[in-house]
Formats: structure tokens, C-alpha cells, sequence
């Protein structure tokens, strides 16, 4: 893992981006998912993408307990997909947009996040995800990722 950066932090006074075109609109993935693929397997989906965030080009973003967060973005997403609100209970609401404000989010880092989530999705039999639902998965990652960036540049 790489250490910490300062181009991956905001200046606090640096003001927050947002695309000339907005955020995308996003739809929620479908909720059976949960039932379907099982805590076990979402933590274990979660946790093989932070493993790959770990070594990427945007790692410098991701410099704690890569198993400890991967943890804690498992809790949302196991809520998103139709799961008990363990996030929510453990966190508070989510607001992710606020949450990542620390962090300098160009669409250059979104675009890599997009693709290493998209490279975990590939091996989706691993984690019991329905193929006949990645599509709209892939299509809410595209734009909640959209939320997230708030920071010009490459």
C-alpha cells in the first residue's frame, strides 16, 4: 500500500467541485440482492476491491486498515442491497458525498474506481452475484461514483 499523499487530500479551503453537467442520476441496485448473495459474500466482494484500491494507482487514498474499511463500506452496501441497515445503525446516515469531501476526487481517480469495481464484478460467480443484475449494479456504481468527485484535474 502507498502512503499517504497530499494530492489525494483537499486543501479545506479549496473549493468543492462539481461537474458542469451535475451528478448522474442513479436507481438503486435491486434489493433481493442481500438475499440472494449472502453477507458473506458481499464482505467478501468488498474486501477483494479495497484489496485491489490497496495496490492501484489511487492507493495513496486508502491508507489505513484496508480489511477494517472494506468492512465498513460492506455495512452500506449490504443495506443497499436489501439488507438489514448495519450501516446505518453502526455509522449514522450515510452522506457519502460529505463523508469523502477530505478526499481530492478527480474523474481520473473515479475513473480507476469504477474500473477496479468493475474488475471485481468480473469474477461475479465468486460472490453468488446474479448476472441477470450486474448491469444496473455497474449502472449505479457509474453514477453514485458521479457523486463523489469534488476536485478539477486529471
Amino acid at each position: 500500500m502507498s502512503d499517504q499523499h497530499p494530492r489525494y487530500f483537499r486543501d479545506p479551503s479549496d473549493p468543492i467541485y462539481t461537474p458542469a453537467d451535475g451528478p448522474r442520476g442513479t436507481v438503486a441496485p435491486y434489493r433481493g440482492l442481500y438475499e440472494i448473495m449472502g453477507e458473506d459474500n458481499i464482505k467478501t466482494m468488498l474486501r477483494d476491491f479495497y484489496r485491489k484500491l490497496g495496490t492501484s494507482k489511487i492507493a495513496g487514498m486508502f491508507t489505513g486498515d484496508l480489511d477494517k474499511a472494506s468492512e465498513r463500506s460492506a455495512l452500506f452496501f449490504i443495506g443497499l442491497m436489501g439488507g438489514p441497515p448495519l450501516y446505518h445503525q453502526t455509522y449514522g446516515p450515510p452522506r457519502m458525498r460529505a463523508r469523502h469531501i477530505p478526499f481530492r476526487i478527480t474523474e481520473d481517480f473515479r475513473q480507476e474506481w469504477l474500473r477496479l469495481f468493475n474488475e471485481v464484478l468480473d469474477d461475479s460467480d465468486r460472490y453468488q452475484f446474479p448476472d441477470a443484475h450486474l448491469p444496473e449494479f455497474r449502472a449505479f456504481l457509474e453514477g453514485f461514483s458521479s457523486w463523489m468527485v469534488n476536485s478539477e484535474g486529471p
